[in-house]
C-alpha cells in the first residue's frame, strides 16, 4: 500500500518524495512545490511507537488535520493514531497495511494537502464541493427565477468556485430549500451595492432538480441536520447531501 499511496501523491499533486534525513532513508516527505509546506511524511516505524501492541516494523502515513472533532472522531477508529514526531493536535498518523482503506487514505490526504495549499493551489486542486445558499424572496422571485431558464446568474459567495453544488435556501414566508444547481462558471464581473445587498461578482448557476417547499424546511434543517442559519453560503453535512440526494 506504500507504493500505491506514494504513486497517488506524485501522480495527482506532482510532489516527488524527498528523504531529509540521511540516518532513515525510509521516510519520505511530500510538499508544496510554490510555498514548500509538508503536507504527508510516509515512513516505517515500530508498532509500539505509534501505540500499537507489537515491534514489528509498519509503513504509516502522518497527514495534517485542522479540524479536531474530526480527529477526535478518526482516532476512534481503528487504523488512526495521533501524529507521530508531529504536533499531536494537528496531525494523524494512519497505518498502511489495509487496517484503513486506500480510498479513506486518499481522502485525508487531499484533505491535508488543502489545508496547507496557498490560495492558488487550493483553488486548482479543490474537489468540488456543496453549499446551501440563502436567496431572500423580498428582493428576487426566487420561486419563479427557473419557470423559464435553467441557467440564472446569482451573487458568487466566498469559497464557491466552478464545479461546487448550491442548494438555494429560500427565505420566509417560504423557508426551505427548493432548488439543486450545479455552478457552471464563476468570478463574472458586477459591482453592485445598496442598503440591503453588496455584490462583488456573480456566477452562472444551472438548475438539477426541484424539492416540494414542505420537504427540506427550516424546521427539518434544524431538527433533523443542526442548521440552525443559513446567512451566507455554508457547507453540509453528509447525512445531508445524502437526503438532498
Amino acid at each position: 500500500m506504500r507504493k500505491d499511496v506514494e504513486k497517488y501523491i506524485q501522480k495527482k499533486y506532482g510532489s516527488n518524495p524527498e528523504q531529509l534525513w540521511r540516518s532513515y532513508p525510509n521516510y519520505s516527505v511530500f510538499r508544496h512545490s510554490d510555498n514548500r509546506k509538508w503536507f504527508a511524511i510516509v515512513m516505517d516505524v515500530d508498532s509500539d511507537k505509534i501505540g500499537r501492541p507489537g515491534t514489528e516494523r509498519v509503513d504509516i502515513i502522518d497527514v495534517k488535520i485542522d479540524d479536531l472533532m474530526l480527529r477526535d472522531i478518526l482516532l476512534q477508529q481503528e487504523g488512526f493514531y495521533p501524529g507521530y514526531h508531529m504536533n499531536k493536535r494537528n496531525w494523524i498518523t494512519i497505518v498502511l497495511d489495509g487496517t484503513v482503506s486506500f480510498e479513506e487514505i486518499c481522502r485525508q490526504i487531499d484533505a491535508s494537502f488543502e489545508m496547507t495549499a496557498s490560495a492558488g493551489q487550493k483553488k486548482k486542486f479543490r474537489q468540488p464541493k456543496e453549499w446551501i445558499i440563502p436567496a431572500n424572496p423580498k428582493y428576487y422571485d426566487i420561486v419563479h427565477a427557473f419557470d423559464t431558464e435553467k441557467i440564472i446568474d446569482w451573487k458568487q459567495g466566498a469559497g464557491i468556485i466552478k464545479g461546487d453544488t448550491v442548494f438555494m435556501y429560500v427565505g420566509a414566508p417560504v423557508s426551505a430549500v427548493m432548488y439543486k444547481c450545479k455552478v457552471i462558471e464563476t468570478d463574472i464581473p458586477y459591482d453592485y451595492s445598496d442598503k440591503n445587498l453588496t455584490i462583488k461578482a456573480l456566477m452562472k448557476i444551472q438548475l438539477q432538480k426541484r424539492y416540494k417547499p414542505d420537504k427540506f424546511t427550516f424546521e427539518v434543517l434544524k431538527n433533523e441536520y443542526g442548521i440552525t442559519a443559513i446567512r451566507g453560503p455554508r457547507g453540509i453535512t453528509n447525512s445531508l447531501s445524502l437526503a438532498l440526494k
